[in-house]
């Protein structure tokens, strides 16, 4: 029997979540189709080698290879990084990169948020057919339409847009490569953000949800369940969004931060004991601070 074609995941991490990221990796080949193999690329922020070989010796490799790219090298010539005034990590954007560094014969790629843990067979994300739609995601259910007066796009109206239009979470994107390099879609949205920054609250779902309005598959919203919800025993996906269990002020659903240490677990990382506020906030200043050198 031939064996299957190699499922393409992306995602992008720096020293600091690589352990989010090792459990998701574990939970990924738990629950996917048996001898159904997957590339795993990471965007490397900064990783230190002896954590990328930690991460190397978690992983199944019957099952998951992984393939390491810079974060520096990923971003095509001529292509800037907006500079938001968030606290998020320059790295959320390595996400609008990925149709130009993959393998062009790969047409479907699956981004992930490494602060998740997935309970479900992710092949079945791969199956959704995207017509003729640029990505497939999951209704954000925070914020769910433009005029949403928490998180949307507040200045829908300056740009033609319903304040009824639906908003998409960006933690997890199945997306159509060729379509998006067509459409230039990244060049779009580094350029709404630019000027659109006073707006841009979640920055980088600002831009994909502006340039992609009504233009996206909608999924199952078990897909991207955030963790502050308990409406749902068993969704196929936990998206730990607020505060991570890696912290010990994590005070959600604690189902599923035992979810999530069952997987960390089966890693180098066994045993790891949560950790306090302080490491959150010198995290946060870093990011805050990366921007700010490349202001000048």
């Amino acid at each position: 029997m031939a064996t299957p074609k190699p499922l393409t995941v992306v995602v992008a991490c720096d020293n600091h979540y690589l352990i989010l990221l090792a459990a998701l990796i574990k939970s990924i080949e738990a629950n996917i189709s048996s001898g159904q193999p997957i590339n795993v690329y990471v965007i490397e922020d900064k990783l230190t080698a002896a954590n990328k070989q930690k991460l190397q010796r978690s992983v199944n490799k019957n099952i998951t290879t992984l393939h390491w790219q810079k974060m520096e090298e990923v971003i095509p010539a001529g292509m800037q990084l907006p500079l938001d005034r968030s606290s998020y990590p320059l790295n959320i954007y390595m996400r609008l990169f990925i149709p130009y560094f993959i393998p062009k014969e790969i047409e479907k790629v699956l981004y992930l948020d490494v602060d998740m843990i997935v309970q479900a067979d992710i092949t079945t994300i791969f199956e959704n057919d995207l017509g003729d739609n640029v990505v497939a995601a999951v209704l954000d259910p925070r914020i769910i339409t433009f005029d949403n007066s928490w998180g949307g796009v507040l200045n829908y109206g300056e740009l033609g847009l319903s304040g009824k239009t639906r908003y998409f979470n960006t933690g997890l994107l199945l997306m159509q490569t060729k379509n998006w390099r067509e459409q230039d879609v990244t060049t779009k949205i580094i350029t709404c953000i630019d000027n659109n920054k006073k707006f841009a609250n979640y920055p980088d779902q600002y831009g994909l949800n502006v340039v992609l309005a009504n233009k996206w598959l909608e999924l199952n919203p078990l897909w991207n369940h955030f963790s502050t919800i308990d409406t749902v025993e068993k969704p196929f996906l936990i998206h730990f969004v607020e505060r991570k269990p890696i912290y010990q002020s994590y005070n959600y659903n604690p189902d599923f931060k035992k979810t999530f240490y069952f997987y960390l677990d089966q890693t180098e990382w066994k045993n790891f004991k949560p950790i306090g506020e302080s490491s959150r906030y010198i995290k946060k200043f870093k990011n805050i601070w990366s921007k700010v050198k490349k202001m000048f």
